[in-house]
């Protein structure tokens, strides 16, 4: 139908014949010459109609932005003071000799060269329209260029790709499941996956040995603007392996995507504890191109006559830390109290700061309503410890440790973020050495990662010690993202069981829930371990994407809704009849 695309002509076809469809982006009439802006997947290229065309100017008069149209023409060179280097055929135009209308088009509900100025449920809602727009099609080839390259590693390596289920069965991944009733066996229901964790164990165990997968997942969690309730995951299991080797092999996935697709060099990732990460970034996730990180200061306070540090300093479950932003001292008081309500979203219920105007006078020298609680020999160790010179402003976390680390470590990247204090472009981390358990709020333990992962210890040590035990579990992070997260797996029966009678779980509860898993490692299970990417998350973060909806073609709303198809929807009384399902009518609130 067509001889070459919109967008990828060039000098190279002057006096060449062509052939092209697309969409009207604009149409110009200039003193009876109609100058149609014609759009496809590659681009926008100029058609010129004059009135030699005969029948066909006059079609060209009738169309309209988004009218579908094939033209026939011959490529010319633009007059020098046309030529627009804006564009990258525009060095050229088409001369059409033939128009053909092949559709009309309503009036779109937004232009598309506009969409900055419509809501994002607008766009979502005519999402097939949202698609034509350049920007979003350069994402949409972006990520299908991502997963080639992906592919392509990976099955130069001996990776096999096979699908796994996605009607499954619930199990304990840390969200909650989408359920799918069963037609066909009463009052039970599949699972959408949370990840094809059992699945790609269970080929693990099958001798597959090295097994890949681009895969949807599913959790039904409260969203935000780096999730979705149904995303896709890069999935690899290798058997007979080590953390190393899947460490190793990741990594050099990640160089070679971003070298072949970003021409971008990584380096080489560092290593760094999830003890230290929490210790110095108050994140399991740190972003490095930020030049800030907390300082302990607990035992300076412990003495103190001011509770609100002296109480959590001496609480063996509290922490106080000082986070130090060189230069700071010309945030405004507005600035702070806007940082203040910020915090207040971790739980933090305050900020205390102090100015250090002139840092060798202890008693004039600093601001803040807190230094009078403060005895001037702590002050002086604060801007020892902290490192503080004149014209900065030093943060302070006082609280149990999971409230300071959040609240500051949120903190360090807003301030990051707003006082543009990155140091580069890309950061890549490796995070290792994770606790294998953490409290669960309730006198109890729940898995970090998931309960299929393996402790560095053995079962009896597990159980005796569950506080101190770490997990083979590493993060690969970038630029405080965490672009993935794996493990070396369980592979022994007895270790897999020592891990649920830590975690509360029963043998009748793990048989009912994980028997086929529990069996299958009683059948000479090799040692194995993997990894997994989030994909969605990885395209967001290499396009510079503000939202992980602007890189998933038909993506839901964060209320997990989809505008264009009024997903989900209502079921009639038939099915629900089939699936032994009756909906529970609301009952009105009463009222007071």
């Amino acid at each position: 139908m067509r001889t070459s695309y919109c967008g990828v002509l060039g000098s190279e076809h002057i006096d060449q014949e062509v052939t092209l469809c697309g969409w009207v982006d604009r149409r110009r009439d200039h003193g009876g010459v109609i100058f149609v802006d014609m759009r496809d997947r590659e681009g926008i290229v100029q058609v010129v109609f004059d009135p030699d065309c005969g029948e066909h100017f006059a079609q060209a008069d009738r169309v309209r932005s988004e009218y579908v149209l094939k033209v026939r023409g011959k490529v010319r060179a633009r007059t020098p003071e046309t030529v627009n280097p804006e564009m990258a055929t525009g060095q050229i135009e088409v001369y059409g000799l033939e128009l053909e209308i092949l559709n009309s088009s309503d009036t779109p509900p937004f232009p598309l060269d506009e969409h900055n100025k419509v809501g994002e449920d607008v766009r979502l809602r005519y999402r097939y329209l949202d698609l034509r727009r350049p920007e979003m099609l350069d994402n949409m080839r972006f990520r299908s260029r991502v997963t080639n390259v992906i592919r392509n590693f990976l099955d130069e390596r001996g990776f096999l790709d096979i699908e796994t289920p996605i009607l499954t069965r619930a199990t304990p991944e840390g969200a909650r499941d989408y359920l799918v009733p069963s037609r066909t066996h009463d009052g039970k229901f599949f699972a959408l996956p949370q990840s094809p964790q059992l699945f790609k164990q269970l080929l693990m165990v099958s001798g597959i040995d090295r097994y890949y997968q681009i895969a949807k997942c599913f959790r039904d969690e409260d969203l935000r603007a780096d999730r979705q309730p149904e995303f896709t995951q890069v999935d690899v299991e290798l058997s007979f392996t080590t953390e190393e080797e899947i460490m190793a092999i990741n990594e050099e996935m990640v160089h070679t995507l971003f070298k072949q697709v970003l021409d971008v060099d990584l380096g080489q990732f560092p290593r760094m504890s999830h003890s230290e990460a929490m210790l110095r970034y108050g994140s399991d996730k740190p972003d490095l191109r930020i030049p800030l990180e907390l300082v302990e200061i607990k035992d300076l306070m412990a003495a103190v006559e001011f509770k609100v540090f002296s109480g959590p300093a001496n609480d063996p479950k509290g922490r106080v830390t000082a986070l130090r932003v060189p230069g700071g001292s010309e945030i405004s008081r507005k600035q702070i109290d806007d940082y203040t309500k910020y915090v207040s979203i971790y739980g933090a219920r305050g900020l205390a700061y102090i100015k250090v105007n002139d840092k060798d006078d202890l008693e004039e020298g600093l601001q803040s309503p807190i230094v009078k609680f403060l005895p001037n020999e702590v002050r002086a160790a604060i801007l020892e410890r902290t490192g503080a010179e004149n014209g900065d402003l030093i943060f302070f976390g006082a609280d149990n440790r999971r409230v300071v680390s959040e609240a500051l470590g949120a903190l360090r990247c807003k301030l990051g973020a707003d006082l543009n204090l990155y140091t580069c472009d890309w950061a890549p981390l490796w995070v290792v050495d994770f606790p294998m358990f953490e409290e669960d709020g309730e006198g109890g333990w729940t898995s970090l990662h998931h309960p299929f992962t393996r402790p560095a210890c053995t079962p009896d040590e597990l159980k005796s010690n569950p506080e101190g035990a770490l997990s083979i579990a590493y993060d690969m992070v970038l630029n405080g993202t965490e672009l993935g997260g794996g493990s070396i797996r369980i592979h022994n029966p007895d270790m897999q069981r020592a891990v649920f009678e830590v975690l509360g779980i029963s043998d009748e509860e793990a048989d009912e829930k994980f028997g086929f898993l529990i069996d299958a490692l009683r059948f000479g299970c090799p040692p194995h371990g993997g990894l997994a990417f989030g994909l969605d998350r990885l395209i967001m973060l290499m396009t510079g994407s503000k939202s992980i909806r602007d890189v998933i073609a038909f993506p839901k709303t964060q209320t997990a809704a989809c505008l264009l198809t009024d997903a989900p929807g209502s079921v009639d009384t038939k099915q629900l009849r089939e699936l032994n399902i009756r909906l529970r009518e609301k009952k009105p609130q009463e009222e007071g």
